[in-house]
């Protein structure tokens, strides 16, 4: 005979526990009693999230001290926090403050609006809770994964249907590897062409228990190094002081007046190193260097490196996406050479922020790399975290599934076409204004100009303009492009270019045309603000008033 309990609810549940613990439980359970309050907060989620994309304009006029006073408590709350009185403090203080990255007028950074499938698939995902270190806490993301990238590897390499049918879903085999972004990704491929030329020999365990020093002293060599242009990304910093050949093993190449790496210098660079007996870990190709949108010979790096017999990286975070137009990926010949590529999705494949992507044209070369730990990531097993340099993260492969499939290559193709036709606009602008002049013709979709003061126009026109004109055309366009960020109506970032045939470096307006909401009319409303906000600094005193702007 069983005795008959009475039924337990969440709710009776919860009137027997102390209120912070009812609180804590609130947070975390799904309940009909809840059902109600959850649909409000969504719905204030909602309103929130529609009035921040409706917004056109960048960014506030806040200024930044003023907006760094709002986050100096650093006392936490004893109890919890009322979810809708928190939900005020993010919408007044970071929500209303935050830069709306896909303005149509924010054109000066490699962010953009965002498809709009990724707002729920971004709800599911966080619901998911996935972690595709391990298959455990990953069963379908895994494989769901590595589909993905090797839909983008076969858009690089094109090999075989039988290749792809043996590779995709085999645990010894890596045809990429989705990490947080292009910097992980180009340490990761360093790393595995580190260890590939300087693994186990005969007598010699390899790099990977020796270290470098005991490597190097093995095979003979003097010294470790890298080579690529001086327009490499500053990932590459980053990798030579992990990687531990430092500063000096990063050697830089100049590049030339078309933001391409110069190939006789490189070549004689490859031929000095040999001669010193240094040995070179990787060359590096960049496609779409992130100042200027440069996109280096890969062709004929290839051949160098093959005839070195060096890894060759190609570092197309930006400039990969070419592959998808048909119009522009003859820019990207080469890079079915390359022994390995970096992508960001979270560049031009329209993705959100975190999703890089490393290609490999060895599918066995990531087992160089490969840890594993009696816990997790086994040897033998499926799992993604056993060949990465991250360990734990999200199922962003979400992302990149859902817009290869939802946006295609077509979709794609349109995307960059798109972006190519309005910097074109944009350079035709520039040289049709006398206020402007373009520094360089831009490659791909980055376009780098500047403000020429009226005073200066006549002497620019006349290629006579002096070392301390250009002193002060930096200056100008410096102070010009803090206050259009001030401003907040519209936004264009800046760099400092050295290779552009004058006596001292030149600041550089930035432009990056990527946005597909960006018409030209907002395109000359931005040059427009530039205009106006220049008049004003001209106006002024001096340049130096106008010079606190942080």
């Amino acid at each position: 005979m069983t005795l008959s309990q009475p039924k337990i609810t969440f709710k009776s549940a919860l009137e027997s526990k102390p209120e912070i613990e009812k609180k804590i439980m609130q947070l975390f359970a799904m309940s009909e009693q809840l059902a109600s309050e959850r649909k409000e907060i969504n719905e204030k989620f909602t309103n929130l999230t529609e009035d921040f994309l409706a917004e056109d304009r960048p960014t506030t006029t806040i200024e930044f001290n003023s907006l760094l006073e709002k986050f100096s408590d650093v006392n936490i709350p004893v109890e919890p926090t009322n979810f809708e009185s928190y939900l005020d403090y993010l919408a007044n203080n970071v929500i209303a403050h935050s830069v709306h990255t896909g303005s149509p007028k924010f054109i000066g950074h490699m962010t953009s609006a965002l498809p709009y499938f990724v707002q729920p698939l971004a709800k599911l995902m966080m619901a998911m809770n996935q972690n595709v270190v391990k298959i455990e806490t990953s069963k379908a993301l895994s494989p769901y994964e590595r589909q993905a990238l090797a839909m983008i590897h076969r858009l690089i390499y094109n090999f075989s249907d039988r290749f792809y049918a043996q590779h995709i879903q085999n645990s010894q085999s890596t045809l990429g590897i989705l990490v947080s972004g292009g910097t992980a990704a180009n340490i990761t491929a360093l790393w595995c062409a580190r260890n590939t030329s300087l693994g186990p020999k005969d007598d010699f365990p390899g790099i990977e228990s020796e270290g470098l020093v005991a490597a190097l002293n093995y095979y003979g060599y003097k010294e470790a190094v890298v080579i690529g242009s001086d327009l490499m990304h500053y990932s590459f910093d980053k990798a030579a002081d992990l990687l531990g050949i430092g500063a000096r093993g990063l050697i830089k190449v100049k590049s030339n007046s078309n933001n391409r790496i110069d190939i006789p210098a490189l070549q004689q660079t490859v031929a000095d190193c040999q001669a010193q007996n240094k040995h070179i870990i990787a060359i590096v190709g960049v496609a779409g260097t992130t100042d200027s949108g440069g996109v280096d010979s890969l062709t004929e790096i290839a051949a160098i490196a093959r005839e070195a017999n060096v890894h060759f990286h190609v570092d197309a975070a930006w400039g990969g996406a070419l592959i998808f137009s048909q119009q522009y990926q003859h820019k990207l010949a080469g890079i079915e050479q390359a022994d390995s590529v970096t992508i960001d999705g979270h560049k031009q494949l329209y993705l959100p922020m975190n999703l890089g992507m490393l290609f490999l044209r060895n599918p066995h070369i990531a087992k160089v790399i490969e840890k594993n730990a009696t816990y997790t990531i086994r040897k033998g097993s499926f799992d993604l975290g056993k060949r990465a340099l991250e360990g734990s993260r999200s199922g962003m492969a979400l992302f990149l599934h859902a817009g290869l499939n939802l946006i295609g290559i077509k979709g794609y193709e349109f995307l960059i076409d798109e972006g190519i036709h309005k910097t074109q606009y944009l350079a035709n602008r520039i040289r049709e204004l006398p206020e402007f002049e373009l520094l360089a013709e831009p490659e791909i979709n980055l376009l780098i100009y500047r403000y020429i003061p009226e005073n200066l126009r006549a002497r620019a026109a006349q290629k006579q303009l002096t070392e301390i004109d250009n002193q002060r055309i930096n200056q100008f366009n410096e102070i010009l492009q803090k206050k259009q960020r001030q401003a907040g109506r519209t936004f264009i970032s800046r760099t400092t270019k050295t290779n552009l045939e004058r006596t001292i470096p030149i600041v550089a307006l930035r432009a990056v045309i990527a946005n597909p909401l960006t018409t030209e009319k907002d395109i000359d409303e931005v040059l427009n603000d530039q205009i106006q906000i220049a008049l004003e600094i001209a106006n002024s005193t001096s340049l130096e008033s106008a010079d606190h702007v942080a």
